[in-house]
């Protein structure tokens, strides 16, 4: 019952966000405990979009975090925090496409991930086949034109913040968006016309 008040408390007034980014500068173990707790859901979707439906999705993320208490002391705030904080998801993330080109067949997808209505057997599966899909194309890309790709085209994000993110500037990103969408796309259709002649 005091954890649910509690979090309850929490919840009714956060703390700002710069107060936080001070206290995990100082190393200051609840701040670090907060910080995690208001960003984690944000860290795995952004790794999940990245990396695929993969097994080691938390790993992953515990890597982010370790990433993140070691080097949230050099934050000086010229950038949204959120802005910081894919940086530093986006460099983990290549780092282990970097060491695993490929993902192991047998991998699954995070309870967090999955819609939460309406959720059917025959729908999880087709989620899965499709996310299967589309993540063996991206394996195809240059780990580069790839995070730009999906930063776009899966998150959302505009060429000018996906430049803060990767640390290049807007003509590269736009330079390799538009490469990975033409790989990507003659992947696709590749892909869909032997899928044609084989059935």
């Amino acid at each position: 019952m005091k954890t649910v008040s509690l979090e309850r408390s929490v919840s009714q007034s956060p703390i700002p966000t710069r107060e936080l980014v001070l206290g995990c500068q100082k190393g200051e173990r609840t701040a670090q405990s907060d910080f995690y707790q208001r960003y984690r859901s944000e860290v795995a979707r952004t790794v999940h979009r990245v990396l695929g439906p993969d097994a080691d999705l938390e790993d992953v993320v515990q890597d982010v975090f370790v990433e993140v208490f070691r080097s949230i002391e050099k934050f000086k705030g010229e950038s949204k925090i959120t802005t910081w904080l894919y940086r530093v998801c986006v460099n983990v993330a290549l780092q282990k496409i970097r060491r695993h080109k490929r993902r192991p067949e047998g991998y699954a997808v995070s309870d967090e991930e999955l819609p939460p209505h309406q959720e059917t057997p025959l729908r999880e599966f087709e989620r899965k086949e499709s996310a299967r899909i589309v993540y063996a194309l991206l394996d195809e890309l240059a780990p580069k034109k790839r995070v730009v790709f999906i930063l776009h085209e899966i998150v959302g994000l505009e060429a000018k913040e996906i430049s803060e993110i990767v640390g290049a500037n807007v003509l590269t990103v736009r330079t390799r968006l538009h490469y990975a969408r033409k790989e990507f796309y003659q992947r696709a259709l590749e892909s869909r016309l032997h899928a044609a002649e084989v059935a």
